[in-house]
């Protein structure tokens, strides 16, 4: 399938320079970038170019992608923004950044790779490896920044008669000036780009010993390699690929000066002394003395933190090595077997087609998983089932390359499979019993993925394979036949350890990009592919074409890794899927696709006129039945394999399907069974709640629930008023009615008492009695109007009181 897009070419100006100023910056889509041009692609000249994996993008991680010009053989630069100016594009600068090289590239590009920190770019083809660092100087000629260039390896690496092959060159993760290179004498070389482009620092001499198999070298050579990552021995671990499919692992290899995190090594040093020195072994206790000692050597701060009472962030590793011991070849790895007829295969990955060609190490969470592909188009899915320990062969020193002051300059050392280490481990077999023993660690297969690629006659398929930056499960694989994305679902450890229980689940495949035609792909139809993200958590993918063809896509993240299952609380009444652990590993998609659509050729009106007895209708016929059997009858055949191989797990599932049918059924005449009882127990409750909404009803019509309580203050004034209306004013009453009858009394006395009055007062007034008389009808005075103001009072209350008591009514 060939992508036509719409892209604008721009031819420079005569005597413009190809470095854009500032003010001429313009953003444009990345995809409609005039370097991805398809005017301005060349034919490709070099002959290898076909068979050999492209890649001729890089990005730093940040905002420079960077893309290397086989027809002008110069780098471009692109200054881009991700997520603008919405969520699902990506914008570019144009014209880009060009960047030269000071020398004259003898040899063909096919891949670049930017280190860490972005200051490097590695360039490798089949004929050469160079070192680009990319902060030059500027060219006056024609404002192009020249950048300097170094070989790395020259002398040993294809000159002259020397025909050594470069497979596979890689940044090394924990250093920004050291390449891992593996080539095909079956040695690996790390590189330290600071101190000599042209000896190693160090070197491995690969002697694998597969069970069964000669010493020949030709039986069994490395392909690819692979850096471990940040987990525990991980980080110190290089995983070697071999045609036949065998990995083994270097454990431990640091580059010197390389840096590390304090709490990694400092939880490496914890786990060898907790479950090594305190084994009951003897075997153990050697082993993790060996690495403790090592750890302590290379790390002197472990030993100096003590003292210091500091802890760095990152510690850098000191040239060291053992010098009565070389490292072993520890492997091959090989499966976890669930019986004894399984042991023969513990070794070898018979299920895939042709030779391994590439390997992938990828860390999700707490699982360690390895991909290798196939060049019969099939990836084999492994995680690693136990924890690497470092293994070294004592009684073979290696070679130690050391200065004056005798420290280290480099080493080389002859790397041999352990003897005896080769024994099988057993899913019902305790992991303990292996800890720190020595053993290579086993696989535990996850699955075996057919990406269904078009046949070739000569070499098989190539498959690149790439994790994805922000999405740890996601795998994408880069190969003849497009790009495919593969999804992990399962994840053994990581989900042991989170405490989910989940069911095993093959990875998903999506293809992402087809370049196809039919049955036959194109040649080389991808040069380029990158993966982007950024913190807000979106991700894109960018391909180039071999006639410079720029695609983006947005990737989703967030639905991929969602369970199928809706109901987690109630699980015997979920709608589960079929297991996929019951299925099996390898399921051709060719089944799904159907048979090969045959185009036979137009026959002609004489055709009929044939006879079957001439050479003309036997050859027609011998035409026919050959397009028959090509197609159709291996199709039939490998439906009827299929349909054999999975009767009995169909029959499996189907029984289960019965049986679950059976349990529902069951379960629906029991239901059948109560609902006459449920339905007299809701006509019931209907009936008490009738009964009740008319009690509640006849008690909304009494007059007290309608009152409602007094407050506190409201019932002290009450209790106030009670008890001056029960004794303060029941005594002024009385004493009012008394003073009110002694004064009708004296009013209404005789009128002879007046003449004995007059007598008397004549005789002399008794000034007592009239200031007794006097202060008498004062009190009288204050009594009466007291008790007026008293009795508004007690009305006034009462009337209020009376309107409370109809207001709440």
């Amino acid at each position: 399938m060939r992508y036509n897009f719409d892209l604008q070419a721009t031819e420079p100006e005569p005597g413009r320079s190809p470095t854009p100023q500032r003010d001429e910056v313009e953003w444009v889509q990345l995809q409609n970038h005039p370097v991805f041009s398809c005017s301005a692609a060349g034919p490709v000249h070099d002959s290898t170019a076909a068979r050999a994996p492209r890649n001729l993008l890089a990005w730093d991680g940040a905002s420079r992608l960077y893309f290397w010009d086989s027809d002008k053989l110069c780098l471009h630069r692109i200054s881009i923004r991700l997520g603008e100016p919405d969520p699902t594009s990506v914008i570019a600068s144009s014209p880009s950044k060009v960047l030269q090289t000071d020398v004259k590239l003898d040899f063909a590009v096919h891949k670049i790779s930017i280190n860490r920190n972005g200051s490097a770019l590695l360039l490798s083809g089949s004929g050469g490896l160079c070192v680009m660092y990319l902060y030059g100087r500027t060219s006056n000629k024609d404002n192009a920044t020249i950048c300097r260039t170094v070989t790395v390896g020259s002398q040993i690496y294809l000159r002259g008669n020397n025909l050594i092959r470069v497979l596979q060159v890689s940044w090394h993760p924990n250093s920004d000036t050291h390449l891992g290179i593996l080539s095909s004498d079956s040695v690996f070389r790390i590189f330290d780009l600071s101190s000599d482009l042209i000896q190693p620092e160090q070197e491995y001499y690969l002697q694998p010993v597969q069970p069964g198999r000669s010493r020949n070298a030709t039986s069994i050579c490395p392909v690819d390699f692979s850096f471990g990552s940040e987990h525990l021995w991980d980080s110190f671990s290089v995983f070697i690929l071999f045609n036949d499919g065998s990995i083994y692992i270097l454990c431990p290899v640091v580059p010197f000066g390389s840096a590390y995190k304090w709490e990694s090594i400092v939880e490496i040093h914890n786990d060898a002394q907790t479950f090594g020195l305190k084994s009951a072994n003897s075997v153990a206790v050697s082993n993790s003395n060996l690495a403790i000692s090592w750890l302590e050597a290379t790390f002197p701060a472990i030993t100096n933190q003590e003292t210091e009472g500091s802890d760095p962030y990152v510690i850098k590793a000191h040239p060291y090595a053992i010098f009565d011991a070389s490292l072993s070849l520890q492997g091959p790895l090989r499966k976890v077997c669930h019986g004894e007829d399984e042991e023969d295969l513990a070794f070898r990955g018979a299920e895939c087609e042709g030779g391994a060609v590439s390997l992938l190490y990828n860390l999700v969470f707490k699982d360690s998983i390895l991909v290798t592909a196939w060049s019969g188009g099939q990836l084999q899915i492994d995680a690693m089932a136990d924890e690497i320990q470092p293994l070294w062969n004592a009684g073979s020193p290696p070679r130690l390359r050391v200065d004056s002051h005798d420290h280290i300059l480099g080493l080389a050392m002859i790397c041999e499979p352990t003897p005896g280490k080769l024994s099988p481990v057993k899913l019902d077999q305790p992991l303990d019993s292996t800890l720190w023993l020595g053993l290579p660690p086993p696989l535990l297969r996850l699955a075996i993925v057919d990406l269904a690629l078009p046949r070739k006659a000569k070499g098989g398929s190539l498959i690149m394979m790439f994790t994805d930056p922000l999405m740890p499960e996601r795998i994408y694989t880069l190969h003849d036949g497009g790009l495919d994305s593969i999804v992990l679902h399962y994840l053994p450890f990581t989900s042991q350890i989170s405490g989910k229980n989940e069911t095993m689940r093959t990875p998903s495949v999506h293809p992402v990009l087809s370049t196809c035609q039919g049955e036959v792909p194109s040649q080389s139809p991808l040069s380029g592919f990158v993966s982007l993200s950024d913190s807000f958590g979106c991700s894109w993918i960018v391909g180039l074409t071999v006639s410079r063809e720029c695609i983006v896509l947005e990737m989703k993240t967030w639905n991929l890794l969602l369970p199928h299952q809706v109901d987690t609380e109630n699980k015997s009444l979920c709608l589960e899927e079929p297991k996929e652990k019951d299925m099996p590993d390898l399921i051709s998609k060719e089944l799904l696709v159907g048979p090969k659509v045959v185009l036979l050729p137009q026959s002609s009106p004489s055709l009929r006129s044939l006879s079957a007895d001439s050479i003309e209708g036997r050859s027609m016929l011998h035409e026919y039945f050959r397009s028959f059997h090509e197609n159709y009858a291996e199709y039939a055949y490998k439906v009827y394999f299929e349909l054999k191989h999975h009767g009995p797990i169909l029959k499996r599932i189907i029984d289960d399907q019965h049986a679950r049918l059976g349990n529902a059924q069951q379960r629906l005449l029991q239901v059948e069974e109560k609902q006459s009882k449920l339905e007299d127990r809701i006509d019931s409750a209907f009936k008490m709640q009738n009964l009740l909404q008319e009690r509640l009803k006849c008690l909304r019509d009494l007059p007290g629930p309608h009152k409602k309580p007094l407050s506190r203050a409201e019932r002290e004034f009450k209790s106030e008023l009670d008890h001056f209306s029960e004794v303060e004013l029941d005594a002024l009453r009385s004493s009012i009615n008394a003073v009110t009858a002694r004064l009708k009394r004296h009013t209404q006395s005789p009128k002879g008492n007046a003449s004995n009055q007059r007598r008397l007062m004549a005789k002399g007034k008794d000034p007592v009695q009239e200031s007794q008389v006097s202060q008498l009808k004062s009190s009288l005075e204050k009594l009466s109007l007291l008790n007026g103001e008293n009795s508004k009072k007690v009305k006034l209350v009462e009337s209020a009181l009376k309107s409370r008591e109809t207001s709440r009514c």
